[in-house]
């Protein structure tokens, strides 16, 4: 039946692809579409909506499916909608730096496009290679820049996007200054797709950052890197303020035969990215570090080849811990308050079950942290994946604790959606649930993520 609105080519319901588009990174969850589609077009995501109203069919929206929290995940016979087709960069305007891309265009691509443009997008992170637009505007991805560049937020100037009514919205028009009322531009991003399908998206690009300079630092003690992003921030504009566990560093080491950054191994380490032009201010905050003892030792790139290298250490940990089966959390509190949740949720864990072995990296310069509790052997995955689900409220009432969130950038989808009241108010997630009938009265647009299934 699908077929009467797009062309057959546009569909694919044998088991392999429904098993490749029907989920996303997330482990642990049914994935049982009924079908996939390929809407090349805004009319045919419109009508595609409209027939599932119809149809009483559920959908549910698809990018890179590189998502961490079972946003993209169809596991009732919803039918997916990937945005795959729908690649291309339509419009660019010099003057205002505006750059118009349809939902499935890859990350890097538009990356590459700006840079071709002699401008910059800045939103980076390790899925750059297949994240999708879409994807990354409808989770408010953050990634590795967010201290000198901000969110997908704060560079998305407008946006189209098919409600559950079927109506296509176009949201503010790439406008600098629209002061009509609500911005509902603002309201789908970060949605999750419970709103809207997000079909184009109208992105404001930078001026091109000069060459940047990586610096590695091995910290003692967790309250150090505070000490030591405080001492940077006061005489170098940051880039990114990264931080790893030195069993993080033994796991990426090993997994990509990686050398040791400093001669000696220390509980923690801080990757810094800055204008080259800083160096001297850089040393200068270097040196400050090291005789007050927050730091031990440090090396600095000397080319981009080596900047890259120093990067790998920090982007490469998630692949170096899969093999391990982690359970995930991505959490944020506010910056000063991350030593102690750091101290709290490491004693909880020891205490609990001292066999788990923790890792810890993140974007501490944001207060964002990835706890990854690795498996150990002895335990099935889903013996393990029990035991995380069973600490999981207990690590939420520490975040509750500080006024934190229990899904930093990764979303909250299926995997947090019970525990979304960790986070917001009785009176929050009412509201939310208002708008969601508003924007979808016949429930019709990703079922069951970010809010409980029939609100």
């Amino acid at each position: 039946m699908l077929a009467d609105i797009i062309d057959r080519r546009q569909i694919k319901t044998d088991a392999e692809s429904l098993a490749i588009w029907g989920k996303d990174w997330t482990n642990g969850f049914n994935v049982a579409p009924s079908a996939v589609v390929f809407p090349e077009t805004n009319q045919q995501v419109v009508d595609i909506v409209h027939y599932a109203i119809k149809a009483g069919l559920r959908l549910v929206p698809s990018g890179g499916r590189t998502g961490l929290s079972g946003g993209a995940v169809a596991e009732r016979g919803e039918v997916v909608v990937s945005f795959d087709r729908m690649n291309q960069i339509l419009d660019f305007n010099a003057e205002d730096r505006l750059v118009t891309c349809q939902a499935g265009v890859i990350t890097q691509v538009l990356q590459e496009f700006a840079a071709a443009q002699q401008l910059f997008y800045p939103v980076d992170f390790a899925s750059a290679g297949s994240s999708q637009m879409g994807g990354n505007v409808a989770t408010n991805a953050g990634g590795i820049k967010v201290i000198r560049y901000g969110l997908t937020r704060d560079w998305v100037a407008g946006l189209r996007a098919v409600t559950g009514t079927g109506a296509l919205l176009d949201c503010n028009n790439g406008l600098v200054k629209n002061a009509t009322g609500y911005d509902l531009r603002h309201l789908l991003i970060g949605s999750e797709g419970t709103l809207g399908l997000i079909t184009e998206v109208d992105v404001r690009l930078a001026a091109q950052p000069e060459p940047q300079t990586v610096m590695v630092v091995g910290v003692p003690q967790v309250l150090d890197l505070l000490n030591v992003l405080n001492c940077f921030n006061s005489q170098v504009t940051l880039s990114a303020f990264e931080f790893f566990s030195d069993l993080a560093l033994q796991k990426v080491r090993a997994h990509r035969d990686l050398p040791a950054p400093l001669a000696d191994a220390v509980a923690y380490y801080a990757l810094l990215e800055f204008d080259a032009s800083a160096m001297d201010a850089a040393s200068t905050a270097f040196e400050q570090c090291l005789n007050q003892g927050w730091v031990v030792d440090g090396v600095v790139s000397q080319s981009q080849a080596q900047a890259d290298a120093l990067w790998q250490l920090r982007e490469g940990i998630s692949e170096s811990i899969a093999p391990y089966t982690p359970y995930k959390n991505d959490l944020s509190v506010c910056i000063h308050d991350v030593p102690d949740f750091l101290a709290d949720v490491d004693r909880f864990v020891a205490e609990s079950y001292p066999d788990f072995e923790v890792c810890w990296y993140g974007h501490i310069g944001d207060g964002n942290l990835h706890l990854n509790i690795l498996r150990p052997e002895h335990l099935s995955v889903e013996e393990f994946m029990a035991k995380g689900h069973a600490m999981s409220p207990k690590i939420f009432e520490l975040v509750r604790a500080r006024g934190g969130s229990i899904s930093a950038e990764h979303g909250v989808g299926l995997l947090k959606r019970d525990f979304l009241n960790y986070s917001r108010s009785e009176q929050e997630i009412a509201l939310m649930q208002g708008l969601k009938q508003l924007f979808d009265p016949h429930q019709i647009l990703n079922p069951g993520k970010l809010l409980a299934a029939g609100v």
